[in-house]
């Protein structure tokens, strides 16, 4: 056993241009078993530091750790390599394949692992049993509600059996019933023990479906703070509320 956190990053930062960095010196650590949300607008730099910690891009400076895998050091291929073994990625507006049936979606991770078939059925007829979807393994995702797509997407992520399962704004494309079905879902895989980082701009679903939620802006962490399920103290100590004339 080790008290290694599942995501440790120290002093990183981000740049892209000789503008204002895109992470500013952010240092933060994830235990694993945690779920923890990072909150801010578009352009605080939550997107830059799930990519980070996703090995889809590299920091300027600093470190980024996530299960004893030092991933600002890995090259192309093992940045991918690591993406299939240790990491589960659910996105916004799914990301699925449209031309594949909901089976072959699910079981994409496996192939690319080169997973044996026989263990690969086994875990997409689990996968999609306990999330519900097993009567639509046949269909394609076009004729699937918002919420059944997205738990495509999350059986999609968890074929592999990621140690860290990230999620971008998993709730933003769905209405109101399969944002809660989706948010319960996650607070389910949790409870069994599931390490997850939560991207989103919902005060709301940060505060009662995280633990902690790191607020960013401007790149830089403003806030850390722990949830008490209720979102009230975190909607009143975290202004998130446009300026005028600003466009999502």
């Amino acid at each position: 056993m080790t008290n290694a956190p599942m995501i440790d990053l120290r002093d990183t930062t981000k740049k892209y241009d000789d503008g204002p960095p895109a992470l500013a010196g952010v240092t933060l650590s994830v235990a694993a078993g945690e779920c923890v949300a990072i909150l801010g607008h578009s352009g605080s730099g939550k997107s830059t530091l799930l990519n980070l910690i996703a090995g889809l891009d590299k920091p300027s400076s600093g470190t980024v750790t996530v299960d004893g895998i030092r991933v600002d050091r890995l090259g192309e291929a093992g940045s991918a390599k690591y993406r299939r073994a240790s990491v589960g990625l659910i996105f916004q507006f799914f990301n699925l394949l449209d031309d594949l049936s909901v089976w072959d979606n699910v079981m994409v991770p496996a192939q690319l692992a080169g997973m044996g078939k026989a263990e690969a059925k086994r875990r997409a007829v689990e996968l999609l049993g306990s999330l519900g979807i097993d009567r639509h393994a046949k269909a394609h995702p076009q004729r699937l509600s918002g919420g059944q797509r997205q738990r495509v997407a999350v059986a999609r992520a968890l074929m592999n059996k990621p140690a860290l399962l990230l999620a971008d704004e998993p709730t933003g494309a769905l209405d109101s019933s399969s944002a809660e079905d989706v948010r319960r879902l996650l607070l389910d895989l949790n409870g069994e023990g599931q390490t997850l980082l939560l991207v989103t701009h919902d005060v709301r679903l940060a505060a009662s479906t995280a633990r902690r939620t790191i607020e960013l802006v401007d790149g830089a962490v403003e806030r850390d703070v722990i949830n008490d399920g209720s979102g009230a103290g975190l909607a009143a100590r975290t202004p998130l509320t446009r300026p005028a004339g600003e466009v999502r």
